[in-house]
């Protein structure tokens, strides 16, 4: 066994030396041609079409040999039955290709019942040579067996890298801007490996660097592993590796080859005489033509060429495993140039094993149609054409399965879901605005069936102006479509959605307007007849209507930011089915007749708070004068009000609630808390609230004051009135003269605070202070006692008494 492993090694290295001094070690040279036909059953296919034989085919073959040529070779067909078992002496056929019957009309051999393999010997004439070729193959017919398979393996690996090289020159020479994508779809369907990194480079360096080391490029499909089983097993499998890598055996040129040249090796060790060598020949058929590719150039002269060729095994059809690359892709059948992704099977695209392809339709009413279709590798699956498809009887929705022959066998491949371009209705998706503005871009979604059959879009005004419409479809039923309506007027538009093969586009109405109102949030709360609107433009609501309940626009407030819009319902409109949590859609009708929807979910009740009490406590700062407010609602700004708050909503007072203080004008506010100490619990529900006005509210703040709780979320009940703020003047004293006929003066500081006064509480003699006096003397009529009467400008209502000392005039 050593032994015999070293005379391979050896032999093999010595085949391969004489390679190396060949001037080509590649399968570069063009052998002799034979024309084969196979006939089974009444059926008759060329060569190319088949992929396996099987007993009681009738081949029929025909060396197609120049008339002229001087060396006449002689054709031998042997059919084997495994590496094990001698075939018989009839299963061996002679055909003298330079006779006259064979050159003109060939010779018929039949497929023999158990046969496995198919060889054919292309040897010059010599004496004697059928019968030692007969011998040779008798007595080691495991040689010639293996010799079969890898031949035959090695020539199906060279369709496909044959086909991969054509492709790439072909681009690089007419579309060079394509061969990125038309390389990595045929490195996907030829099963090819591909270099990344060739991509990189300038573009007319691209395609000489994609076909480099050729050797490479194949890689291994499910048909192709008893290569590689040669390759890898065995003793000498490291040295074979070493050897056909090197620079000696060609620099690994189309080692994917080298494990029929291993074979034949084996061959020559056991079975060379110094009348034969045997040498392979790779069969590339092209319809009825097997074209014979050679690696070394025939020897005529002792000891003579036998050029051996590998025939499709004698086995039941494998039909090949075809399989989307996307399986839940849904295509339009009418789309330009449709290609139907596959992969799994590189013979598909390389070989015409698989032939008379068609796409059978078929719709949910169970209707049937056949349209052709084409594999193409560049294009990575088969190429639809439907022109001859009758659409309008059809449905929408259709599945497409590939079928068609894989030799003499009946093949089916996978199916897909198809979608029929018919006119279809268009939706603008529920989720975006159903308005158009004008001045801006605006994105639509369109909705239908048929979003993947979309051709074109395109839209007009309503003076026929086409305007900017980009689109792209996001998923089979939904476009996004953008429409630039900068230097548009407001008006009619129409959008045309057009599908493939479909002359009429479907149309779609639309309006465009003006800026309108954008609506952030609707805040109600349960029990309210009153809710807020936000956003922006809210003068152009007219009404908002919530689950049958109408709210209308009782109050707008506008800032730079943003517009709050409040909202009232009538009385007769109960809204004391809306619960805390409801949530419901609020729909917003616009001065122009647009509706908006609004998502508005109900908010808890907002706190309410009754006045039980209040109580004013004059300043404690000792003054000259005695100055009595008569209104009970009048608070001194340097005074302190206490007052009683009763919690109704909800049924107790939170220690988190608070209670704003504010003016009518909102001009100035305070807001009162539990650990500020300004509010003290009484109990679960009332709170005794103090309120310092000078501390809490400066010294400009006057007027009506009102009161509000706001609880922890912020949500803050009504406001209600609580006291009116005055201020009073710092009053000194009067001064009078001896002579009774002549006026008295009053003296004190902030008198501009005063709007009137008087001697008596009717006021039948007032002196009025005019506004903006800033002296500190007012002349006054003489005050019977120490008594005057003061109406204050922030309470002109009330008359207050003041008590002051009358002195004689200092002068």
């Amino acid at each position: 066994m050593g032994r015999s492993k070293g005379f391979l090694c050896v032999a093999f290295v010595f085949f391969l030396t004489s390679l190396g001094r060949a001037d080509n070690t590649a399968f570069d040279l063009a052998g002799p041609i034979v024309d084969i036909k196979v006939t089974r059953g009444d059926k008759i296919l060329p060569i190319s079409k088949v992929p396996n034989l099987q007993p009681g085919d009738r081949l029929w073959l025909h060396p197609d040999l120049p008339a002229n040529q001087s060396i006449h070779y002689l054709l031998v067909a042997a059919f084997l039955r495994g590496a094990t078992d001698s075939p018989p002496d009839i299963w061996f056929t002679k055909a003298e290709t330079w006779k006259k019957p064979v050159s003109e009309e060939g010779v018929y051999i039949t497929v023999p019942r158990d046969a496995q393999q198919v060889v054919l010997f292309l040897a010059p004439e010599s004496g004697g040579d059928f019968g030692t070729l007969r011998k040779a193959v008798k007595d080691k017919p495991g040689a010639f067996v293996r010799a079969s398979q890898d031949l035959m393996q090695a020539s199906l690996d060279r369709l496909r890298l044959d086909h991969y090289l054509h492709v790439i020159r072909r681009t690089s020479n007419t579309e060079p801007q394509a061969l990125h994508d038309r390389t990595v779809l045929m490195a996907r369907s030829l099963s090819i490996r591909l270099d990344q990194q060739c991509f990189d480079k300038p573009t007319q360096e691209q395609a000489p660097c994609l076909t480099r080391n050729t050797e490479q490029l194949v890689l291994d499909d499910a048909q192709s592993q008893s290569m590689v089983a040669t390759l890898t097993s065995g003793a000498s499998s490291d040295l074979i590796g070493q050897i056909t890598n090197s620079r000696l055996a060609g620099g690994g040129v189309y080692s994917a080859y080298v494990g029929a040249v291993v074979d034949v090796v084996r061959i020559m060790g056991n079975l060379h005489t110094p009348q034969f060598r045997y040498i392979p020949a790779l069969a590339l058929p092209q319809q009825d033509r097997l074209a014979l590719k050679l690696n070394n150039p025939p020897s005529f002269r002792k000891p003579k060429s036998v050029l051996v060729v590998g025939l499709p095994a004698v086995q039941p059809a494998q039909v090949p495993s075809l399989r989307p690359v996307e399986p839940n892709t849904i295509s339009c059948l009418q789309k330009s140039d449709l290609v139907l992704p596959v992969e799994g099977s590189p013979l598909i695209f390389a070989s015409e094993y698989g032939h008379d392809f068609v796409l059978r339709l078929k719709d949910k009413a169970g209707t049937q149609f056949d349209i052709p279709i084409t594999p193409d590798a560049a294009r990575g699956g088969f190429v639809v054409d439907p022109a001859s498809f009758p659409a309008g009887k059809f449905d929408r929705d259709l599945s497409g399965t590939i079928v068609g022959q894989w030799g003499f066998q009946p093949f089916e491949g996978p199916s897909f879901q198809l979608r029929n371009a018919l006119p279809a209705k268009w939706l603008v998706a529920s989720s975006d605005p159903s308005t158009l503005v004008v001045g801006r871009e605006n994105t639509l979604r369109l909705q239908s069936d048929a979003a993947v059959c979309v051709d074109d879009v395109t839209t007009e005004d309503e003076q026929g102006v086409v305007l900017k419409t980009d689109w792209k479809m996001v998923s089979p039923t939904e476009l996004e479509v953008q429409l630039g309506l900068k230097d548009v007027t407001p008006g009619p538009l129409t959008m045309m959605v057009k599908q493939f093969a479909m002359a009429t586009p479907d149309p779609l109405p639309l309006q465009s307007f003006s800026e309108g109102a954008s609506l952030d949030r609707f805040s109600l709360h349960a029990g309210d007849q009153q809710g807020t609107l936000e956003g922006r433009h809210l003068q152009e609501v007219t009404t908002l209507e919530l689950r049958g309940v109408r709210f209308s626009p009782a109050g707008l407030e506008q800032t730079d930011q943003k517009d709050v819009l409040r909202l009232s319902a009538p009385n007769n409109q109960s809204v004391a089915g809306f619960k805390p949590g409801d949530q419901f859609v609020a729909r917003v009708t616009l001065n122009d007749g647009r509706v908006l929807d609004l998502t508005t979910t109900v908010k808890p009740p907002r706190p309410q708070l009754s006045l039980l009490s209040k109580s004013v406590q004059p300043s404690n700062a000792t003054q000259p004068v005695s100055f009595r407010l008569s209104n009970p609602n009048d608070l001194p700004q340097d005074g302190r009000l206490s007052f009683f708050l009763k919690s109704q909503v909800p049924d107790s007072f939170a220690r988190t609630e608070k209670v704003e203080i504010a003016a009518a004008d909102g001009s100035f506010r305070a807001t009162l808390t539990v650990s500020a100490g300004d509010l003290v619990m009484q109990d679960a529900q009332t709170v005794l609230a103090i309120l310092d006005p000078l501390r809490s509210l400066g010294p400009s703040a006057f007027g009506p004051l009102r009161f509000r709780p706001v609880d922890e979320t912020g949500a803050a009940g009504d406001w209600q009135p609580l006291i009116n703020l005055v201020r009073i003047p710092n009053l000194k004293e009067i001064r009078c003269p001896e002579n009774p006929d002549k006026a008295c003066t009053l003296r004190g500081t902030n008198l501009f605070l005063i709007d009137s006064l008087s001697t008596n509480s009717k006021f039948s003699r007032p002196v009025s202070v005019p506004a903006a006096y800033v002296d500190s003397t007012l002349s006054v009529p003489r005050p019977s006692g120490t008594l005057l009467y003061v109406k204050l400008r922030d309470d002109p209502g009330a008359v207050n008494r003041v008590s002051l000392p009358v002195l004689p005039d200092e002068d």
